[in-house]
């Protein structure tokens, strides 16, 4: 026995029941499908939580929250990135240009810095925002905090 003379065994492969075929294959006329109604036309698709005209669970349950319109969505970047960056680069200097060149943002967001990590030298930050616990850590090293 070899892969080029394998076959599946004898009555194991059936072949796909044809629809639409005429009256003598069994499956003629209506081709399985009904009579009338969506399901019965051709191109019919069901819509996405379409339950046969019940009202849809997404329009029982009740809405809830609330989304300002005119939210700032700001990028954050952390205690502990504004470190790595000023050892790496031996910057004492941090602006949003420099975020940008070190990929950090991208230059479209404004920018909040945040107090997770801790800083080790002085640095002067200029952001958009800051949080009172990362202005707090800057400014105790003798850094400056500048907002845009």
């Amino acid at each position: 026995m070899e892969l080029s003379n394998l076959k599946p065994a004898a009555g194991a492969v059936k072949s796909k029941t044809r629809i639409g075929r005429g009256p003598g294959s069994g499956k003629g006329g209506t081709s399985t499908r009904g009579h009338k109604g969506a399901k019965s036309r051709s191109g019919y698709s069901r819509k996405i939580g379409f339950e046969g005209g019940q009202m849809p669970l997404q329009r029982r349950l009740p809405k809830f929250g609330f989304k300002p319109l005119k939210r700032t969505e700001y990028k954050a970047v952390n205690l502990s990135d504004l470190e790595t960056l000023a050892a790496s680069a031996e910057l004492d200097k941090i602006t949003v240009d420099t975020l940008v060149k070190a990929g950090l943002v991208n230059g479209k967001q404004p920018v909040k810095v945040l107090a997770n990590g801790t800083l080790t030298k002085k640095i002067d930050v200029e952001a958009n925002a800051f949080s009172a616990a990362a202005e707090a850590a800057i400014t105790a090293l003798g850094g400056t905090v500048t907002k845009l």
